[in-house]
């Protein structure tokens, strides 16, 4: 079995001395690269989740540890491999509106991506691929580009910011808290948009989260940490 994304024994200190902190201890996954998966990182705050979605997306480096992106160290690969990785491995932030510059419409979320990795040949496949990933999220092209992100609501940001992952046809997308900041009617609309684009395209997801609940409805497996560190697999 291939793995798509490893990380091995990672540890995070942040600090040094007394006054040292670990945000992460000894900590170990492997992701497929053949079966979809779809698992959970569950735990309170400050027991090292985003810390670890920050590393395993190459945002920063570890105190120790490696994480493998296809067998090979993300800090040790070239650029072709750096932009292949983006183009499989994605994030959703748990703040939608961070994810926006207030100042373009959300069009502009949509187009940088499909120019940046040259997804389309013309601006009428451009859009056809925007449209298809809209529409996979549950949204209507017609009643969602043209506007700036204040005149969505929480829930449309947050679905924009799934399809703009969707674009790249990611083999994994790291969600860190994507539903913690909308409001509790849309977070069921939300997790079952997330389900259904597991099922439907063969994305694997974790879905870091501190709320078991959803982890036990969502997941095939769930990671509990605590205070850095694995408490629980299962």
């Amino acid at each position: 079995m291939t793995a798509l994304l490893e990380a091995k024994n990672l540890t995070r200190i942040f600090g040094d001395g007394p006054n040292a902190t670990v945000a992460l201890d000894n900590f170990s996954l492997s992701v497929s690269g053949d079966e979809p998966s779809f698992t959970a990182i569950a735990g309170e705050s400050g027991s090292g989740k985003t810390t670890l979605a920050q590393l395993l997306l190459g945002f920063s480096r570890p105190t120790s540890g490696e994480v493998l992106y296809r067998g090979k160290n993300l800090w040790t690969m070239g650029r072709d491999e750096w932009l292949r990785f983006r183009n499989e491995v994605q994030a959703i932030f748990q703040d939608p509106f961070e994810v926006f510059n207030p100042f373009y419409k959300v069009d502009h979320l949509l187009t940088v991506p499909i120019d940046n990795f040259r997804l389309a040949k013309s601006k009428a496949q451009a859009r056809s691929q925007i449209d298809a990933a809209l529409d996979a999220v549950g949204l209507r092209p017609e009643e969602t580009l043209g506007r700036y992100p204040h005149q969505l609501s929480g829930g449309q940001r947050q679905r924009l910011t799934i399809a703009r992952a969707l674009l790249l046809h990611p083999r994994l997308i790291i969600a860190d808290e994507p539903v913690s900041m909308v409001d509790a009617s849309l977070r069921a609309t939300i997790l079952e948009t997330l389900r259904k684009l597991h099922l439907d395209f063969g994305i694997s997801f974790l879905y870091i989260t501190h709320d078991l609940t959803t982890a036990y409805q969502m997941c095939d497996n769930i990671i509990v940490l605590y205070r850095g560190a694995v408490a629980e697999v299962g």
